[in-house]
């Protein structure tokens, strides 16, 4: 069997469509495959090839005609960008595979959605509202600190803290060489306890560096044991159970984040929503049906743990007389 032929390094703007196309990276995640950063190292890994030649850079750019593969799968061209909103439970990793064999999200999703990939992440002990998209490059856009979009959190802490300090997490805070940007942060609720003072708090971010709200607070004395994102951007957690998914209609994606997508992959008009499968219906126990003709059966009463039947009439019968 012959080797399969492998595209050299191609440097920008270079490539098999020079004069027009889009480059792998951003062709596949709008496609809904990977991030471009996954992408890349799909790519370094030997498993994306082009009209049957290997790639080896992600500069290269793809055209209209062109056939592209992922792991031998030709992927189709990329559909109209769609949204979900998606309450995460504790222990799952957002990821599609884990090396450890961890169960992720894209394991627990309900059945019957496409192909998504995360907007950004939430760590294995943290829970609440995750975005899913079928479109890579929305994805990236709504992760990117520049777009400023404000992921909101309750926390549950344990330790001892006042407004006073929180205030100073506006001005940003530096933990461990690593410098985070301003962060609003509120006490809601504190309950002294045995071991100090369980403490309720919202915190709003707008970088979402990793596992940011726990080592911010960590910095600060207090020991995060549960953490809950309640809003990302415009989207909310609301009352979506935990475990279940809804998508978001294509007008609310026009009016939210038409500048965050490509117009190709816009989605227009209205259409119906995926909704979840239905679950089976509990069973209930169900009396048989007695038919018109069916004489009932006279009922027996008990009087002081002796089984005793009633005339049938009811009435009593006097002894007859002898003689």
């Amino acid at each position: 069997m012959h080797a399969p032929k492998r595209h050299p390094p191609a440097g920008p703007g270079q490539g098999p469509d020079e004069n027009g196309g889009e480059r792998v990276a951003k062709v596949l995640a709008r496609a809904g495959v990977a991030s471009r950063r996954d992408v890349e190292r799909l790519i370094g890994e030997g498993k994306v090839a082009l009209n049957g030649v290997v790639l080896e850079s992600p500069a290269v750019k793809v055209g209209p005609r062109d056939v592209l593969t992922v792991d031998g799968t030709a992927v189709s061209a990329a559909e109209p960008a769609r949204l979900f909103r998606y309450h995460k439970p504790a222990g799952l990793m957002t990821t599609h595979k884990d090396p450890k064999g961890r169960p992720t999200v894209f394991d627990a999703l309900p059945p019957g959605l496409p192909r998504l990939i995360s907007v950004g992440r939430l760590d294995l002990s943290s829970e609440g509202l995750l975005l899913l998209t079928n479109d890579g490059g929305l994805a990236r856009a709504l992760e990117l600190p520049s777009t400023g979009l404000k992921r909101r959190y309750r926390a549950r802490a344990l330790g001892r803290i006042d407004q006073e300090r929180l205030d100073k997490l506006q001005d940003g805070i530096t933990v461990e060489g690593v410098r985070y940007g301003a962060i609003e942060a509120h006490l809601d609720k504190a309950k002294e306890g045995a071991r100090g003072a369980n403490l309720w708090l919202t915190i709003s971010i707008a970088e979402g560096k990793n596992r940011e709200v726990r080592r911010v607070l960590e910095a600060l004395g207090l020991k995060v044991n549960r953490l809950i994102r309640i809003a990302y951007g415009p989207f909310s957690l609301g009352t979506l159970p935990a475990g279940a998914a809804e998508e978001v209609g294509p007008r609310v994606i026009r009016e939210q984040l038409a500048e965050f997508i490509a117009p190709a992959s816009l989605p227009k008009g209205e259409r119906a929503l995926w909704k979840p499968p239905a679950e089976p219906a509990a069973r209930s126990p169900v009396r048989r049906a007695r038919p018109e003709t069916e004489t009932p059966k006279p009922r027996k009463t008990y009087k002081a743990g002796w089984a005793r039947a009633k005339a049938p009439s009811g009435r009593h019968t006097p002894p007859k007389r002898k003689g």
